[in-house]
């Protein structure tokens, strides 16, 4: 049960170690929320910003979510799905991207999904795993491994396995192929539903934060000199939040623009840019950006 201080603060649940806490603390320091956690200690305060952070294993995140022990969660998209508790997904933080393949042995010929039919499947995902075989209309056996499932085909418990996959080179390594992606993950912020009226508006407070840093980091501010007779044709090229900023350069006939361009379609309207007649265009990183 929570105390009054608690009532007045959020309780953060994140990995206590590997990548995903990394980048969690990396996240929120860009948020300017400032956490110092020590040495093995699996509770912190930060200094700035009503918050507490838990150093929880990842398995267990959506539970201590859903108890009320965390209020929220930075957790792995395919953990809550494959954990299936009662959280509420609120934002996604666009790191951790994995996606949940399966994989078979190199010789094999897979066609589609039905290759799987009264085949015996390893992995560490089996809710996710089972919805994926019931949407196809698929039996097969369920073998439930907790670490190291790429060496079950080559070892005879399995046909195929299903695990997370990033550049493949595991697979690689252990003689079997990627071939059907049946999931696709990145971190994400959860949510219990105990949330008091102060405590929501904290979040809200936290995902404008997450939102900024997210924006900027998908942006880049350009600036650029421009001759006077094609600015509208550079203008209209320069998306922006509203429209770019003109100024008028020393030099006669020609201005500097600046403006931002999404990194998707970045390189695309640069060489678009040069074309036009830009020259002189400098990209800058972007830390924040509010719209």
């Amino acid at each position: 049960m929570k105390n009054n201080n608690e009532n007045y603060k959020l309780r953060l649940a994140i990995q206590k170690s590997g990548r995903l806490h990394d980048d969690s603390m990396r996240l929120l320091k860009e948020c300017g929320i400032d956490i110092s956690n020590g040495v093995n200690k699996l509770k912190a305060d930060a200094t700035n910003f009503p918050i507490e952070v838990f150093f929880l294993r990842d398995d267990d995140i959506p539970q201590y979510v859903e108890d009320g022990v965390a209020d929220i969660g930075f957790v792995g998209e395919n953990v809550v799905f494959e954990k299936n508790k009662k959280v509420e997904i609120e934002e996604k933080l666009g790191f951790g991207k994995c996606r949940l393949s399966m994989a078979v042995q190199r010789n094999e010929v897979y066609e589609n999904a039905y290759f799987l039919q009264n085949k015996k499947i390893a992995t560490s995902y089996p809710v996710i795993v089972s919805n994926f075989l019931k949407t196809k209309g698929i039996e097969a056996e369920i073998h439930e491994i907790s670490g190291s499932v790429e060496i079950a085909p080559g070892i005879g418990l399995a046909d195929a396995i299903c695990d997370l996959v990033s550049s493949g080179s595991t697979l690689f390594m252990n003689g079997l192929k990627e071939v059907e992606v049946i999931f696709e993950s990145q971190a994400v912020l959860i949510k219990n539903n105990l949330l008091n009226e102060v405590q929501q508006q904290l979040l809200q407070r936290l995902i404008f934060r997450i939102q900024s840093v997210k924006k900027a980091k998908n942006n880049k501010y350009i600036l650029l000199n421009a001759p006077n007779n094609k600015l509208d044709e550079i203008i209209g090229l320069l998306p922006g939040m509203k429209s770019p900023t003109v100024l008028p350069l020393a030099t006669e006939g020609w201005s500097s623009v600046h403006s931002v361009l999404n990194e998707n379609d970045f390189w695309n309207i640069i060489e678009q840019l040069k074309a036009a007649g830009a020259e002189g265009i400098l990209v800058v990183p972007i830390e924040k950006m509010i719209i």
